[in-house]
């Protein structure tokens, strides 16, 4: 009764919509979740709320950001898709559409290639002071990095290879689906209809999903990521293609961690690219996306229709 229900509504109305259901599903399924808490965890709700429970701390922490992407990603993701387009969901966010496993290869290299230029973004991200007058902002960004930092060091802090699937889990495939359903697939779908551009709306979602993070020192890479993602979304005609590069970038991250920890690679991994002594390297990896992305490109009949 309610499919495609707002599927002839604004763009405005339908972006009301989605940031309600949202809320809703986040505020529900929290709820649920922590009156849950006593079952699976054996501490009373109050305990469990104000973190007492310190033995259990890191499990009630990770089962909470389970939670806190299922509910406010996924889920509403599904629910705005059942309401905007009367076939459905997986008609919506083009899940029908085979992408040739050529295609996944190449995103897979790419994602590997374009680590070093990332992580130069990163260094001269960074970089950015404030003028005086906003100081104050300036160091509450810095804190509040700081704090998200040290709650993901919290995470990735195991010892053992179940940790680190569960990691993968958690950090990288259950945000790999539900963003890229958000911002690639609900919010790329609104902006289209709003500006009547593809190209804007990618540029403005990839935005979106940056600063969703609050983290301004990473801020724009994570815009150049997502819209990359966006563009490999369009080209495929699948939203396939994006889920599986975020996939990809976020568990590279928990594997080069672990593996850091485990002193199998160098720390200086994570920096790898942003100093004067890899740029030789990050030119010619820089270079091989270029042409990866611009094979994608000329290969796309989707993008050609759009043209």
């Amino acid at each position: 009764m309610l499919k495609g229900l707002f599927a002839d509504s604004s763009p405005i109305t339908m972006l009301v919509m989605l940031v309600f259901t949202m809320l809703v599903c986040f505020l529900l399924f929290t709820f649920t979740g922590i009156m849950l808490a006593p079952l699976l965890f054996g501490v009373s709700v109050d305990d469990f709320v104000n973190g007492y429970n310190t033995c259990n701390s890191l499990n009630q922490m990770r089962y909470l950001q389970t939670l806190f992407s299922i509910s406010i990603f996924i889920i509403p993701a599904f629910i705005a898709a059942y309401l905007f387009k009367s076939s459905g969901a997986v008609s919506y966010f083009g899940l029908q559409r085979a992408v040739s496993v050529k295609w996944f290869g190449a995103t897979l290299l790419l994602m590997l290639m374009i680590v070093p230029f990332i992580n130069l973004l990163v260094a001269l991200n960074e970089m950015i002071v404030f003028p005086e007058s906003l100081a104050r902002l300036e160091q509450w960004l810095k804190d509040s990095e700081e704090n998200i930092r040290q709650s993901t060091k919290l995470f990735l802090n195991v010892d053992n290879a179940g940790g680190v699937l569960f990691n993968i889990f958690m950090i990288a495939m259950l945000p790999a689906i539900g963003e890229e359903l958000i911002f690639r697939g609900v919010l790329h779908n609104i902006f289209v209809k709003w500006y009547g551009n593809i190209h804007i709306a990618i540029i403005v979602t990839g935005f979106l999903f940056s600063a969703m993070h609050i983290q301004f020192y990473g801020f724009f890479p994570r815009w150049l990521l997502g819209v990359m993602f966006g563009y490999l979304m369009v080209w495929s005609g699948s939203i396939w293609l994006p889920i599986f590069a975020h996939f990809v970038n976020n568990a590279l991250a928990v594997l080069a961690y672990f593996l850091i920890q485990k002193r199998t690679i160098p720390e200086e991994v994570e920096t790898f690219g942003a100093n004067w002594a890899d740029i030789p390297v990050t030119v010619l990896a820089t270079s091989i996306c270029a042409g990866l992305l611009w094979i994608m490109y000329r290969k796309s009949q989707s993008f050609i229709k759009i043209i």
